[in-house]
């Protein structure tokens, strides 16, 4: 099933320039035509396509439904982007697929990025949102200081600063995480998150968290960890 993407078509019923491309160039589709399109917010459109221009195609709404996201509470992954851009969009495009609400590129210390575009992940986001079949797209911040994400968690958010120093105690992820509860996961840079910003996480609530064994690279963990927490959420779907 192939899924379009037009964040405005409650207000506006034309496809963007890249879905018309995509759905007359590429898929050869006509006036008359049914097609499935997103809004990024939620709703599914069953729509026919009115005019199919290359780069303005409009279409009529035959039918909207709501899909709800499989999961209840909001996830939260605050992470430092990785030095290599492409290793970033990769990880955006994965926390797409599995299920994440927000991703919040952070600025630490040890950050060898220290900006980002938005636009290239926003539109890696699109692009996993279609292929997964999802509805709702993530909201991705711009780069943010560290500082400023960790004093405005919301109380009800359980936070975690996952981080490789041995010499600071640390739980299991997996056995502090409680599944249904609103979740922010902290990652650092490839150079770790510095003394002070441990610090100052441990401080503010955050519990201090090891995601195993192994050494992860940045990306890793962070999918590690969203990918876990919808993990122990089925197990204790499972259980009830």
């Amino acid at each position: 099933m192939i899924q379009f993407y037009a964040p405005d078509l409650m207000t506006s019923p034309v496809l963007p320039e890249s879905d018309s491309g995509h759905a007359v160039r590429v898929l050869r589709m006509q006036a008359g035509d049914r097609l499935r399109v997103v809004d990024g917010r939620g709703h599914i459109f069953d729509c026919r396509l009115l005019d199919a221009h290359p780069k303005r195609a409009v279409v009529d709404i035959v039918d909207t439904v709501e899909q709800p996201l499989s999961w209840t509470q909001q996830i939260t992954v605050a992470v430092a982007p990785t030095k290599h851009l492409d290793r970033m969009e990769w990880l955006v495009e994965k926390l797409t697929e599995v299920g994440v609400n927000r991703i919040i590129p952070i600025l630490c210390r040890h950050s060898e990025r220290r900006e980002i575009k938005v636009e290239r992940l926003v539109k890696t986001a699109v692009s996993a949102m279609k292929q997964s079949l999802k509805a709702t797209m993530p909201v991705i911040d711009e780069m943010t200081p560290i500082d400023k994400v960790l004093g405005s968690v919301p109380a009800t958010t359980d936070k975690f600063v996952a981080y490789c120093d041995d010499a600071v105690g640390r739980h299991d992820f997996s056995c502090s995480y409680r599944p249904g509860r609103d979740t922010l996961i902290l990652i650092g840079p490839e150079g770790d998150f510095s003394p002070a910003e441990i610090k100052t996480a441990l401080d503010t609530g955050f519990v201090p968290v090891t995601l195993g064994e192994e050494r992860l690279r940045t990306e890793t963990a962070a999918l590690y960890a969203v990918t876990a927490c919808h993990v122990l959420d089925r197990l204790k779907s499972s259980t009830l």
